[in-house]
């Protein structure tokens, strides 16, 4: 295929942001997301092959994204696979920025899970050769291991790093002491840190602020949210009183890790996007997507789709300036309930706030004030 010319979206930010703080990567808003991609045990939402593969990867390309989020789990390794052999097909594929996945359990050996030495080294040199490159861009501790010693887990990390296999590393799905626990071994060991974490956030699904997050921004360590529309929750497909037709990962028991414990909640959040939409003549996910993108410590989102069609919506989102008062109404539809802690700093020490805490903590007194009664 012939190199299209990147497209830079309209607005006065900059299309393209620094991955993290503490990293000088540049990377799009928007990384494309390969679940969608060769089908296989474990995945459910698609199954483009690689010339499949290679149209979205056209048109993500030509909006500018330089992204590309993949695992070992996709599929059994399928998506890395097809992954690979749809950058082999674009004249431009090393334009791509590729981040991968490990320590999910993805066999039935003693040792075909966790984030042992063993297992990250062998997984790691799996997705190189599946992907058909020589090196991985960003690679992800795809979840907490509490077995393995935090010290062997991050002295791989290292090691991958300072051998070129990987240029950059980060977190996924950690607790926020987890991610200062990974932190303090690096620093005081000499390791080279994580740069950022990857975890479930979206308008509706944001219980990450009570740590996940505020610990990031303290940390200088960016966030990328997967899943931003919440599985297809946030696309206006499920409603009140109604239902999507066709194939869901939630219809058929196979999205089990979005739990849903407010639907009414959810269905705020969706009037309060459907609202957004309509007041700049944009879609439900656009919205969503635009809206995730302003919140603190969220530097991209990763987002998949079947087809050209819905990549072109999403790429939307890209472009799409929203209002302080969209930006307030969604929050206040959105927001989880106060909890201890949070509460207690936010009526007692909201003098002294810390600029993660002012973040998170300090945007809700009167959520305070509105679940518990003036102070007395």
């Amino acid at each position: 295929m012939s190199t299209p010319t990147p497209y830079a979206p309209s607005g006065s930010e900059p299309f393209y942001r620094q991955l993290s703080p503490t990293c000088g990567l540049r990377v799009s808003p928007i990384a494309l997301g390969t679940l969608t991609f060769g089908g296989g045990e474990g995945n459910h939402m698609g199954e483009l092959d690689a010339a499949g593969a290679a149209e979205l990867l056209a048109r993500a390309h030509e909006a500018g994204v330089n992204l590309i989020d993949t695992a070992n789990l996709y599929g059994g390794g399928v998506a890395e696979e097809v992954l690979g052999g749809a950058l082999k097909k674009l004249d431009y594929g090393e334009d791509f920025l590729v981040t991968t996945k490990a320590r999910m359990v993805i066999g039935e050996g003693p040792n075909d899970g966790g984030a042992s030495r063993w297992h990250l080294l062998r997984e790691a040199d799996r997705s190189l050769a599946r992907l058909d490159r020589d090196h991985i861009d960003l690679f992800y501790l795809h979840q907490w291991d509490g077995q393995t010693p935090l010290e062997e887990t991050l002295e791989t990390m290292d090691t991958l790093v300072r051998s070129g296999k990987i240029r950059y590393y980060g977190v996924s799905n950690y607790m926020g002491w987890q991610l200062q626990k990974a932190l303090r071994v690096c620093e005081s060991n000499g390791f080279i840190k994580p740069v950022s974490q990857q975890i479930l956030y979206s308008a509706y699904t944001r219980t990450a602020e009570y740590e996940q997050i505020p610990s990031a921004l303290d940390a200088g360590i960016s966030t990328q949210p997967w899943s931003p529309l919440n599985m297809g929750l946030l696309t206006g497909k499920w409603r009140r009183d109604q239902q999507p037709e066709g194939p869901s990962r939630l219809k058929d028991g196979t999205g089990q890790e979005m739990r849903v414990p407010d639907w009414e909640r959810l269905y705020a959040v969706v009037d309060a996007l459907e609202e957004a939409a309509g007041r700049h003549g944009a879609t439900i996910p656009q919205v969503a997507l635009a809206w995730t993108l302003t919140r603190p410590g969220v530097h991209n989102t990763a987002v998949a789709a079947r087809n050209l069609k819905q990549l072109e919506d999403l790429l939307g989102c890209a472009d799409l300036q929203l209002t302080a008062e969209d930006l307030s109404t969604i929050d206040q539809a959105g927001r989880p309930g106060i909890i201890y802690p949070h509460w207690h700093q936010a009526d007692m020490a909201s003098e002294r706030l810390s600029p993660a805490d002012e973040d998170i903590i300090g945007t809700i007194g009167d959520q305070v004030a509105e679940q518990f009664g003036p102070r007395s």
